[in-house]
């Protein structure tokens, strides 16, 4: 890995933080790099013997990468499992649970780092000088970024609405969020480029921000300005790629035909780590979504710079991942997707069954994208309720929503309310919950700007609107169906 001041093409070690620089090496482990060496007899280390560890043999029953959902009313086991087994002492060429089950170097298991560089080959094909390191998941490999990029009462960049977890990390650290508008190809490159052209240090009381955050899969990376700032993408919904929907595509989840390698890879959108010619990208990588994610495992790719000061970190706060999960993830991976689009088609299907639904330009709305989900009125005039754009991977679907000629809104902004789009999306909420269905609240994902910027108002977000986000990753199309039926029972009561 590199160090600091070393790397290919553009330095960029003045991006470290002071308190990432000042890390060492753990000695411990630079000792279990020497121990993996054969015939080395050590008496230094405190690792447990492994005789003494109580897992013998573990063996996982996994769906088939060709297989289809699993009918939840029907039970039982797939047909045709793959098999894994693992186990102690295993003979040459195949798995030793032994050794996933001992302390690691912090780095991750060699043959799965290495098995993670062919996937990002595969998949990327990074123009630039990159390593990859493993970590505990998403969560925790963000919080190891921060902890290297951000100085206290630093700015960040971030797309409009972002994820929550990610900011709740920094606000301690008196970092604040400089939101950036974004449309349904992802966060605008114009925007981007005005906000750093026009930063004034005087006026914000803090330097430029170098850092950009983004969930990135479904933007579009090629028109994005590279001045001096690190792009981070967390990313794990790329490989939950699908088609536009299509209501009369009649779609099973029977019929699945898994595409070959090389048409799935060409229907994928191309990562910023793809186009990075600068080694500026840190790309955060996860098994959670396409595995599960009580694995708690991903992969930093990063350029040998980022990659060398991550591990220091790593080393004395996660140590390495879990063993277990490297060697289930390792098992399956050399042994074998698209089952969220079944999913997005169900919801989307609902949506056309219990609202009228029009492309976003047919609509009387001219701030709405993708498609907009109607009410008749009394008169049989179309009333807005909400937009949604069509999700091409992921899942989730984000939807606005439009509170303007509703009864209860009128009241609450006539009153003492300082924020009545968020009373009145509070309201909404706690009466899906009484009729027992859950959304997330888009006010999760508001950006923090300091406490003196929560309001709607004070956050100058359009009047009238607030947001909520759906899950389509769990339930049955049944399910699916009803929830959405009781999304409309609300609207009724407020509507109409």
């Amino acid at each position: 890995m590199g160090s600091i001041g070393t790397g290919s093409g553009v330095d960029l070690s003045h991006h470290i933080n002071r308190k990432s620089k000042a890390r060492h090496p753990s000695p411990l482990k630079d000792i279990i790099r020497f121990m993996s060496q054969d015939t080395m007899i050590s008496l230094a280390g405190g690792l447990p013997h492994p005789t003494l560890f109580p897992l013998h043999t573990a063996r996982f029953d996994c769906l088939p990468p060709s297989s289809s959902i699993p009918d939840p009313d029907k039970g039982g086991t797939p047909d045709d499992p793959v098999s894994l087994m693992l186990g102690r002492n295993s003979g040459p060429g195949e798995l030793d649970l032994t050794q996933f089950l001992q302390y690691g170097s912090g780095t991750g298991n060699e043959h799965l780092i290495s098995l993670c560089k062919e996937i990002t080959n595969k998949v990327h094909s990074p123009p630039c000088e990159y390593e990859c390191l493993l970590h505990p998941g998403n969560t925790n490999a963000w919080a190891k970024v921060v902890g290297m990029l951000c100085e206290d009462d630093d700015y960040i960049l971030v797309e409009e609405y972002t994820y929550p977890s990610a900011q709740v990390l920094w606000i301690p650290l008196g970092v604040r969020a400089v939101p950036v508008s974004a449309d349904a190809q992802g966060i605008s490159a114009i925007v981007l480029r005005d906000v750093l052209a026009n930063w004034d240090e005087k006026s914000r009381g803090a330097k430029r921000p170098t850092v950009l955050y983004l969930v990135a899969v479904g933007s579009n990376p090629t028109e994005y300005p590279t001045p001096d700032i690190i792009i981070v993408e967390d990313d794990p919904y790329y490989f939950l790629q699908y088609p536009p929907y299509s209501p009369s595509a009649n779609f099973s989840a029977t019929e699945f035909q898994p595409l070959d390698t090389a048409s799935s890879l060409k229907s994928l959108t191309p990562s910023f780590l793809s186009l990075d010619t600068q080694s500026r990208v840190i790309r955060l990588e996860s098994f959670s979504k396409t595995v599960f994610p009580g694995l708690r495992l991903g992969y930093f790719v990063a350029n040998p710079l980022f990659t060398e000061r991550l591990l220091r970190a790593t080393e004395v706060e996660t140590q390495d991942p879990a063993g277990l999960s490297q060697a289930f993830i390792l098992a399956l991976l050399k042994k074998w997707g698209r089952q969220y689009r079944v999913r997005r088609d169900w919801i989307v299907g609902a949506f056309h069954k219990h609202f009228t639904i029009l492309p976003a330009a047919n609509s009387r709305l001219l701030k709405a994208d993708g498609y907009v989900a109607c009410l008749a009125d009394c008169t049989g005039q179309l009333k807005p309720v909400f937009s949604f754009i069509d999700p091409g991977a992921g899942m989730f679907i984000w939807s606005k929503w439009y509170f303007a000629g509703v009864k209860r809104f009128a009241e609450l902004s006539a009153s003492d309310k300082l924020d009545p789009e968020q009373a009145f999306a509070t309201e909404l909420w706690n009466s899906w919950a009484s009729e027992l269905f859950l959304l997330t609240p888009g006010s999760y994902y508001h950006h923090w700007q300091g406490k003196n910027k929560v309001t709607r108002r004070e956050r100058g977000a359009e009047k009238g609107t607030a947001h909520f986000r759906f899950s389509f990753a769990t339930p049955t199309e049944k399910q699916i169906n009803a929830e959405v039926e009781r999304v409309k029972t609300v609207v009724d009561r407020y509507w109409n």
